[in-house]
């Protein structure tokens, strides 16, 4: 019997590329349950090396002994924008496309498109796709992707976004795939299923999804809206953004304190790593002690909101580093919520890499549309230069690694 094929899944980091060969079944699915599912996976950190170095002297030699079973490729891309919301195929549209989402995720859009370009030139042949954190939640109504902003604003396409998206998908279809075996809580069909997806890492998101469909988010235009994260600050009042821009603080540096000094960090004074925060405020460290409570402040009330969008929930659960791994994170938060309905609290690691070996086996299989992909969507200002406004932000520590 012949090997199974494989998909090579590329996720680019701002700081690292990750990796891996996924094994198709029978049924062109990912396999799953042994070790044969994921034949070869790595990680490795640029520590200052141009990326187009590390793959050529990291990741090719890595990839030669797998060649002849590599039929495509999958890349996770940050940001579809509003245009690409589901798995797209490589073709010199949709480049042109992706070159215009360049500004609105620079750190992750950008080496993204790199690798696409790169893997053109080591293997021509092979055929290539794009899976889109932000596609999942192409779904949102008018009134939850709307931002009670100018009209003028919202034509150049201001508006919410939502990431995390390819990892939403995968705990909601896990969630789903346990109710519909019947290993699942409650006796809610899968269909009428009301989840909270908990992405918890370096990067922090709420999902609400009923039906398998995602109805509201946390994350916004950028990265940087919702829940505190690890440098992340997450929702802020707008106005102390402008009160400090008045009194002189250079735009650089606000991006930069925004996305990279707090969050966690911030709040800590310490790290923003959380098992060291736990560490820390177990040996009564103030600052991390305090860094916790605000955290989980922010994760209750997102989870209050959530909730409130799906008028009620059925099950809550926790997924990414901190989220997969904290029990007593969980139980934190089964004590505080008990004031809500029963419900179910599970924990469903991530998994990227499996979702888009799936999705993009899955396009790959259905006819292509004939027509060309769409123009890129208006992301330039009506001066004709391209919005950066929240360029750095909009992409920073998006990929979550943990």
């Amino acid at each position: 019997m012949a090997p199974p094929e494989l998909v090579l899944v590329l996720n680019m980091g701002s700081s690292s590329v990750k990796a891996a060969l996924v094994a198709a079944g029978a049924e062109g699915t990912p396999m799953g349950g042994d070790g044969s599912s994921r034949p070869w996976e790595g990680q490795r950190d640029l520590r200052g090396e141009p990326l187009a170095q590390v793959l050529e002297h990291w990741l090719l030699p890595q990839l030669q002994p797998w060649w002849p079973r590599i039929q495509l490729a999958g890349h996770r891309v940050v940001h579809g924008g509003v245009a690409l919301t589901s798995p797209t195929a490589i073709n010199p549209a949709v480049l042109a496309q992706l070159r215009a989402l360049v500004p609105l995720a620079p750190l992750h859009n950008g080496p993204a498109l790199e690798a696409i370009l790169w893997l053109q030139t080591a293997r021509p042949s092979l055929r290539q796709w794009a899976c889109f954190d932000t596609g999942f939640h192409a779904s949102l109504a008018p009134e939850a992707y709307s931002y009670a902003i100018p009209e003028t604003w919202r034509r150049r396409g201001l508006r919410r976004f939502g990431f995390h998206g390819l990892n939403h998908q995968h705990v909601a279809e896990t969630v789903a795939h346990l109710q519909t075996s019947g290993q699942g809580p409650g006796e809610r069909l899968a269909r009428e299923l009301r989840l909270i997806s908990c992405h918890l890492g370096a990067g922090c998101s709420l999902a609400a999804i009923r039906g398998g469909r995602s109805i509201d988010t946390t994350m916004g235009f950028t990265p940087l809206e919702g829940l505190v994260m690890a440098s992340r600050s997450g929702s802020v009042d707008p106005g102390l953004l402008l009160h400090l821009l008045r009194e002189g603080l250079p735009l650089a540096e606000l991006d930069q304190q925004l996305v990279r000094e707090s969050g966690l960090r911030g709040l800590s004074g310490l790290s923003g790593d959380w098992q060291e925060l736990r560490r820390a405020a177990s040996s009564g460290h103030g600052g991390a002690q305090l860094a916790l409570a605000v955290f989980r402040h922010s994760l209750l009330k997102g989870i209050g909101a959530m909730a409130a969008s799906l008028g009620g929930v059925d099950v809550i659960a926790l997924s990414g580093g901190i989220g997969a791994n904290d029990a007593l994170l969980a139980a934190e938060l089964r004590t505080a919520l008990a004031w809500l309905p029963p419900f179910a609290l599970l924990t469903v690691p991530a998994d990227e890499e499996g979702i888009v070996a799936r999705l993009c086996l899955e396009a790959s299989r259905k006819p292509l549309n004939p027509r060309p992909p769409s123009a890129p969507a208006p992301w330039v200002s009506p001066g004709g230069q391209a919005d950066r406004g929240s360029g750095a932000a909009a992409d920073s520590g998006a990929g979550d690694r943990r």
